[in-house]
Parts: structure tokens; sequence; C-alpha cells
């Protein structure tokens, strides 16, 4: 099976009241984790990476990896760029192996925003590549992406329509309270998502795909492992994982994970080092790091995203 793009999975991801997890990659662990957790849950998954883990995996190897899951597991997976910064990059992502990209034009105006999603649209779809395009602007910061809260804005509902028909795009990114990064909200403030927006953009636009990004939920027992172990997350509060669920079941197809992989594996790493101060064999000390990965994503697949058993 060769790689797929999200057309079929957003189907009937939609369809079926679930969300498929877009986890971030940026190494080979990371990739044979998520992937061991689908294999084992019978999920469809999508492999992101950012322009910036592009950048350092090297493009080539982020591909080859990438459809070495495929080889091995069989199951339907998309790859995917998040945050894509232009054309150029979405391009250099499509002509190298990339079967969907998200052009992110938030941070430009209404209009603006249309004319880039547009032409990203336009070189994709010529070559079978899904494309993921954005309106309103999460706050917070994570590899390229670095909003402060007072820039941050809603997706307005009124405009949805509008740029879904005039950019072609084939999903949906919109801002409803999710935030980039472990570091979401102020302490004591409580996460909250409006799922008045969701909802209305969803009698706008019937059966679209939406995507939420910043949907980490920063588990607790791997933060509590990096505190034990010399790290310090005391201000990481995420979003908890009921909000998700209820967010899969309407209209969102596409729920991303970055943080809690992160978090997960290093804590993996810091626990490793601090009982076995003594190793220095990569192989050791990743595997933990693997382990945990695949824990979280088994965890998301089945409490969260609801995709298990649905290839």
């Amino acid at each position: 099976m060769p790689l797929v793009n999200t057309t079929e999975m957003f189907k009937k991801a939609y369809d079926g009241g679930y969300a498929i997890g877009a986890f971030n990659v940026n190494n080979m662990e990371i990739v044979q984790g998520i992937v061991e957790a689908c294999k084992a849950n019978n999920s469809p998954v999508i492999l992101q990476c950012s322009s910036s883990a592009r950048k350092y995996a090297h493009p080539l190897y982020v591909v080859k990896m990438v459809e070495a899951a495929v080889e091995e597991t069989g199951l339907p997976i998309a790859l995917h760029l998040d945050h894509g910064p232009d054309f150029e990059t979405c391009k250099s992502c499509i002509d190298s192996g990339f079967t969907s990209v998200m052009i992110d034009g938030s941070h430009h105006d209404f209009e603006t925003n249309i004319e880039v999603t547009r032409k990203v649209v336009e070189y994709a779809h010529e070559r079978g590549i899904t494309v993921e395009g954005e309106l309103g602007q999460l706050a917070g910061v994570e590899d390229e992406v670095s909003v402060s809260a007072e820039k941050a804005q809603y997706t307005d509902p009124d405009q949805v329509v509008e740029f879904a028909e005039r950019t072609g795009v084939d999903s949906l990114a919109i801002a409803i309270g999710t935030s980039h990064g472990a570091f979401k909200f102020k302490p004591g403030q409580k996460p909250q998502l409006r799922f008045d927006i969701l909802e209305e953009v969803s009698r706008k636009l019937p059966g679209f795909p939406i995507v939420l990004h910043g949907a980490s939920s920063v588990m607790p027992e791997y933060v509590e492992m990096i505190r034990q172990f010399g790290g310090s997350m005391d201000d990481a509060i995420g979003i908890p994982e009921d909000m998700l669920r209820q967010a899969a079941a309407l209209a969102v197809c596409k729920i991303n994970v970055d943080s809690d992989l992160r978090i997960a594996f290093t804590a993996a790493i810091r626990k490793h080092l601090a009982e076995n101060p003594t190793h220095f064999d990569p192989r050791q000390l990743l595997t933990p790091s693997r382990d945990a990965i695949t824990a979280v994503v088994a965890h998301k697949i089945q409490t969260v995203l609801g995709s298990a058993n649905r290839v």
C-alpha cells in the first residue's frame, strides 16, 4: 500500500464521528512508536512534521522512514506538512513525496490568506495532494509558530464558506480555544473550547473536515515523571480530553498531537538516565522513549480520537 492523502480517511472520520490523530515526527524512534500503537489498534494515522523537523531529520529521510512504516504495517498513512510557511516549502514537500500539506496563511489578512492558500491548492490538486488551510490564530509557541495571547483570535464563522470556496482547501484548521505548546494557560485558568464556534462552522460547511491544532492534553503521568527526575513543568496545562473527544464526535476529523509526545519522550529519557547513570548505549536510552510514545498514542486512539478498528 502506498502513502495516501487525507480525502478518504477524513470522509470516513466525519461519517463515523471520530478523528484521525496527526502526530508530529522528528526521528525514527518517534515514527516507530506511533505506528506500533496504530498497528496494535488498527487505526489510520497522519504522520506530520514541521519545516524545521523536516530540516532536522533531512527531507529524504522523513519520506523514507514513513514509507517504511507503511510497508511494515500495511496501514493507511498520510505524510503531512504541519504549518507550511509559504508556497515554496509546500511545493518542496509535495515534490519530495508528501501526500498532504498545510499552508498556514493565518497571520496574513483575509484576502492574502486566500491568495497564498489558493496557490498551494492549485499546485497540490494537480498532483493528487490534499491541502489544509487555517482561519484564526492560536496562541502559543511550537517550532516556527509563535503567537502572543494578545494576537490570538478565534475563527470567524462568517468567513469560512468564502474561504473554503475561493481556496478549494480540503480541510480547515480553526481556532476555538486550543493553544500550541505545553504551557497553554495561566495557572488557575480553566481551558474552555468554543463549541459554539465549532457548531456554527459545521452548520455553514456541512460534511467539511475541521482540524484542531494545539490539542495536546499534557498527560499528567509524564509531567510528573519530568518533575521527579529533575525537570520543571509546573505551569503545564493542556486541553481536557473529554473536550477533545466531544470535538472529535462533531466535525473535527484531525487532531494534532505534538507536545504530549515530546513530554513523554523526554520524561522517559530523564528517568532512564537517572536510574542507569552508567549507560551509554543509545539503544538502551531510546527504547524506553519509543515505548512511551507508543503508550501515549495508544491512549489517544482509545480515549480521545475514537479511531481504533477504523481501517
